[in-house]
């Protein structure tokens, strides 16, 4: 007899209707989409970490820029 705990309360799964049993499963899918949604999402951000850390290392320093903006003053 296998049961299931909502709200504190047991229910044996056996003895529920066909309806809450369906209502079981959406709920069980809809949970396992919302991990594999918040797994793609930490994908995600630590993708756009390393983007945004690339692009810090692909511009130039402040040195660098000043440098430039001198070279390019024009008496």
């Amino acid at each position: 007899m296998p049961t299931i705990k909502i709200d504190n309360q047991d229910y044996d799964l056996d003895q529920l209707s066909d309806e809450a049993k369906a209502q079981l499963a959406s709920l069980r899918v809809t949970d396992a989409e919302i991990q594999r949604l918040q797994a793609q999402l930490a994908i995600a951000r630590t993708a756009r970490n390393a983007y945004s850390r690339a692009l810090l290392q692909a511009l130039p320093s402040p040195v660098e820029q000043a440098q430039k903006s001198e070279t390019l003053k024009f008496s």
